[in-house]
């Protein structure tokens, strides 16, 4: 039931307006259509949050130069599509219209198809490694069970990893996590506060985002050249470290989270030296690594760590390469930060589950890091599955074929990602617009695809993405439909 009174913010009638912009598309005809297409974009653009209240109709009806018939007209469209809630004597606000999501009808009677999450299933041997586990517990069970650290074992291994990637790196410099992102948590909280800026790359990791906003840190974009004949603008962050003097940084230089773009070692050697000039700390999201379809992984450019010694806390997680429902990460840092962020650590938890730790330590025990070979061997032809369905289904689409990683990252012929996102749940498909993993919203023109599910299931995706596309492209009140 919707609370009697919203929880956020109101927004005025001529701040709304200023918004919204040009909102009409269709002429006369077409305008409530068109202006529910305009808030719904201002929704998931993340520029009206959950809860603000709007304007009443006759403050918005003037702001807009419209007639309060076109605004209730408007207002109906947006509250069947669960973009507003409505009640007598409240208002109207915004409401999450994924509320309705579970009664939507798939067409042709299929599945709701995930292509929001670049996360691939299990691997072979995992049953297997849960059957190891059981009996390796027996070790842990006399003792009390916290590892603020994580098992000696297992670190072990993760900085044995890491010394064969170039960086030589010993089990205190290791500190288990629940994951890479509760890493990047756990180092925020620790060396930014309230008002501080955050470096980030733009496109970049939407959760990082709302991590530091979380923070009430402020991030502050450096661009990428999506098309990767650039890639990484070296002096762009030079000259953002200098103007923003930000306290941290958060990059993702292996197959970077949207683009799939990766940065060499002499653009890592460069972004070091940067670093060390400005003495920013900067965590590296190194969640990607092992996931090159080109390569060895131990061939690929040393850790940034190598060019910028302390100054870099490298954080990674078996959750793309392995499994997302291990739930483990890890932190690489100097010792002494690790003893600083093991202290921090007690104010949010106590340390990872030890059996998922265990049945993580069996499966680099059974063949180490040699089983991901046949997991990139299988993404590489579901990449190239991708590649070829979205060439055959959507050709004006453009993309620079990714090394390694997990999804494409696609330009569209036109700045429609969020309504091709809302356009596609009623088609059965769930994607991520272009907007989410832009620091300010935006980037319209791109959407970001994964190819971890199977090559038939992407075939499908495609060609319901392709409906879904035909149904928007140069024509605003296709969002009329219900949504999903």
């Amino acid at each position: 039931m919707e609370p009697l009174i919203p929880l956020g913010g109101r927004i005025s009638g001529p701040r709304l307006a200023i918004m919204l912009g040009s909102w009409r598309q269709g002429g006369s005809r077409q305008g409530a259509a068109d202006l529910a297409a305009a808030i719904e974009l201002q929704v998931l653009d993340g520029q009206l949050p959950l809860g603000t209240r709007l304007p009443a109709e006759r403050e918005l009806a003037d702001a807009l130069g419209a007639s309060r018939t076109l605004i209730g007209a408007a207002l109906d469209r947006l509250r069947e599509n669960g973009f507003v809630a409505s009640r007598r004597g409240a208002g109207s606000w915004i409401t999450a219209p994924g509320r309705r999501r579970r009664d939507t009808v798939v067409p042709d009677g299929g599945d709701l198809i995930d292509f929001a999450h670049a996360s691939p299933a299990a691997p072979p041997g995992m049953v297997a490694a849960v059957d190891a586990a059981r009996c390796a517990l027996v070790d842990h069970l006399g003792q009390h069970g916290y590892q603020e650290r994580g098992l000696l074992g297992l670190r072990e291994k993760i900085a044995r990893r890491y010394t064969e990637r170039g960086l030589p790196t010993t089990a205190a410099q290791i500190m288990v996590t629940n994951g890479a992102h509760h890493a990047f948590v756990l180092t925020l909280r620790m060396l930014t506060g309230p008002g501080d800026r955050v470096l980030v790359e733009q496109p970049t990791y939407p959760n990082a985002l709302e991590a530091i906003r979380a923070a009430h840190a402020i991030p502050v974009p450096v661009a990428l050249d999506p098309t990767g004949a650039r890639g990484w603008d070296i002096a762009g962050v030079d000259a953002a470290l200098r103007q923003a003097s930000p306290r941290l940084a958060y990059l993702v230089v292996d197959f970077q989270n949207p683009t799939g773009l990766r940065l060499d070692a002499e653009g890592r050697e460069r972004l070091g030296a940067v670093l060390a000039r400005a003495r920013t700390p900067v965590v590296v999201d190194e969640t990607l690594v092992e996931l090159d379809l080109e390569g060895d992984p131990l061939n690929g450019p040393p850790p940034l760590a190598a060019f910028a010694g302390d100054l870099v806390i490298c954080v990674g997680s078996a959750s793309k390469s392995h499994w997302g429902g291990l739930r483990l990460g890890w932190i690489r840092a100097s010792e002494d930060l690790l003893g600083r962020l093991v202290s921090a650590r007690y104010a949010v938890d106590l340390g990872s589950p030890v059996f998922e730790q265990v049945v993580f330590s069996e499966l680099l025990e059974a063949d180490g890091w040699a089983a991901l070979a046949r997991r990139r061997e299988e993404l590489r032809g579901h990449r190239d599955a991708l590649a070829d369905a979205v060439a055959q289904h959507l050709p004006d689409w453009t993309f620079t074929l990714p090394k390694g990683g997990l999804s494409l990252w696609c330009r569209l012929p036109e700045p429609v990602s969020s309504r091709l996102a809302v356009a596609a749940a009623s088609h059965g498909i769930q994607v991520a617009p272009g907007s989410r993993f832009g620091v300010h919203g935006g980037l319209e023109r791109w959407i970001r695809l994964p190819f971890a599910l199977p090559p038939e299931k992407i075939q499908e995706a495609i060609r319901r993405l392709s409906a879904a596309e035909a149904s928007v492209r140069g024509t605003p009140a296709s969002l009329d439909a219900p949504i999903a």
